[in-house]
C-alpha cells in the first residue's frame, strides 16, 4: 500500500489540479466522472486526469488516500476538494469559482455563470 500511496501522493502534489476518474477527461466512462469532467472542461480549466480503470491499485488506493469511498475525486493544489455531488454543489453556489480564484486557477468565468444560469 505504501508504494501506491506514494504514487498517488506524487500525482496529487505534482499537479495543480487533478481529477481521479473513471475514464479520461476526453472520454469519461461513468456518469459521475462525466459530470465533473464536463464542468471542468466547459469552464476551460487545465487539469490532469487519472483513469482509475487503468490501474486497480490506484482505483482502490485513491479511496484509502482520501478516506473517501467514491470516484471521481478532485484535488486542487494538493487538497482534496470532493466528489461529484460536492463539485456540483460548489459549482452552482459559486464556491468553486472562489476556490479557483484563491488558488490561482484559470477558468472561464462566463462559462461558470452560464452553468449557474442554466440550473437556476
Amino acid at each position: 500500500m505504501t508504494d501506491v500511496k506514494d504514487r498517488i501522493d506524487e500525482i496529487v502534489k505534482n499537479n495543480n489540479m487533478v481529477l481521479f476518474m473513471k475514464g479520461t477527461k476526453d472520454m469519461p466512462q461513468c456518469g459521475f466522472s462525466s459530470r465533473v469532467a464536463g464542468v471542468l472542461n466547459y469552464m476551460a480549466v487545465d487539469y490532469a486526469d487519472v483513469n482509475v480503470l487503468a490501474d486497480e491499485e490506484i482505483r482502490q488506493g485513491i479511496k484509502d488516500y482520501s478516506d473517501w469511498p467514491t470516484i471521481p475525486q478532485l484535488y486542487i493544489k494538493g487538497e482534496f476538494v470532493g466528489g461529484c455531488d460536492i463539485i456540483t454543489e460548489m459549482t452552482l453556489s459559486g464556491e468553486l469559482d472562489t476556490m479557483f480564484d484563491d488558488n490561482g486557477v484559470a477558468y472561464d468565468k462566463d462559462a461558470a455563470d452560464k452553468i449557474r444560469e442554466a440550473n437556476a
